[in-house]
């Protein structure tokens, strides 16, 4: 479960913070009709959620009957679902270009695993974005359906300066919030050191998960750090460390990549997982704060990757019948 502080100065900056990174959700409707539309006289709130099963093998076919939502523990009513593989992506690729992207070739790494999953992206229908980090966040490509731009602009990346990783995951998410797609996600590369975000890993992870935007975490190392090399000796990447719960509390993932290799099989799992999830909604707590979710199945063996909270109150309120 998140660890959020119980003093209360820190809980309202949350608050604030995720109102700040959330657009009105009425105005999010206006401009995107593709979205599922979810029928509510109060505010509702969305969860994307991904189902694998013992063998790791996303799992397909699933009704709104094989679901359960507890929120704070206490079960609660699944007010619309919908289960779609064809929708399109809107995708944000968060390029760590700080100076230690340029040991062991992580930088090459990275660039690889972004165009091999930019070839298997459908260009008439997908889109996504580039942004870079060291200090501060730049974006160097806007969302485009054009491959070639990104293409592009990863050749110009070099590696240089400090690592404000968290800021710029917090800040990407907001980016993404109110792009139309149905599916979208942002994707960090990164070798995970962070030595000058302002923001810590829990407060970026609350905010994330806030916003309903999973983040996956491509962890570009080498052997030794990679927990599937035989070579491997202490994951930076390990549970419990900061960039390994953002990826969990928003219902995405961690993958590492220590060789050019791996990351033609690693692109399309990850395409995959983000093509194949369920969306649900249940009715929003009335009183404002942070409420945490847990998401399950009916079946046993399964298990679920979803937003592990939301944040009620009056920037989230829709009054009349319609979310999105």
């Amino acid at each position: 479960m998140m660890r959020i502080s119980s003093a209360r100065s820190f809980r309202l900056a949350l608050i604030l913070l995720a109102a700040l990174l959330i657009p009105p959700l009425t105005a999010v409707h206006a401009q995107d009709q593709s979205r599922p539309t979810f029928k509510s006289s109060v505010a509702v709130v969305p969860i994307s959620a991904l189902v694998r099963d013992s063998r790791n093998h996303i799992v397909r076919n699933l009704g709104r009957a094989d679901f359960q939502v507890l929120e704070q523990g206490q079960p609660r009513r699944i007010v619309d679902f919908k289960a779609r593989n064809d929708a399109p992506l809107s995708v944000a690729f968060l390029f760590d270009t700080s100076g230690s992207m340029g040991v062991a070739f992580n930088l090459e790494k990275g660039k690889e695993f972004v165009q091999q999953f930019l070839s298997r992206m459908d260009p008439t229908l997908d889109e996504a974005a580039l942004f870079t980090f060291h200090r501060t966040l730049r974006q160097e490509v806007p969302f485009t359906k054009d491959r070639d731009r990104i293409h592009q602009a990863l050749n110009r990346v070099r590696p240089w300066g400090l690592t404000s990783l968290y800021d710029a995951v917090a800040e990407t998410s907001k980016r993404l919030a109110d792009r139309p797609s149905l599916h979208r996600a942002v994707v960090v590369i990164s070798d995970g050191v962070d030595t000058s975000s302002a923001l810590t890993s829990a407060e970026v992870s609350a905010v994330a998960s806030a916003i309903d935007v999973p983040v996956y975490v491509v962890a570009v190392v080498s052997p030794l750090d990679d927990p599937n090399q035989t070579l491997s000796v202490a994951p930076k990447f390990s549970p419990g460390s900061g960039l390994s719960d953002l990826a969990q509390w928003t219902g995405g993932d961690l993958l590492y990549v220590s060789g050019v290799e791996q990351t033609d099989g690693m692109t399309n799992e990850l395409l995959t997982a983000m093509r194949q999830q369920y969306f649900l909604a249940i009715e929003s707590s009335s009183a404002p704060g942070w409420y945490s979710l847990e998401v399950r199945t009916k079946r046993p063996g399964l298990t679920v990757r979803a937003r592990s909270g939301y944040f009620a109150g009056e920037t989230t309120r829709v009054v009349g019948d319609s979310l999105w």
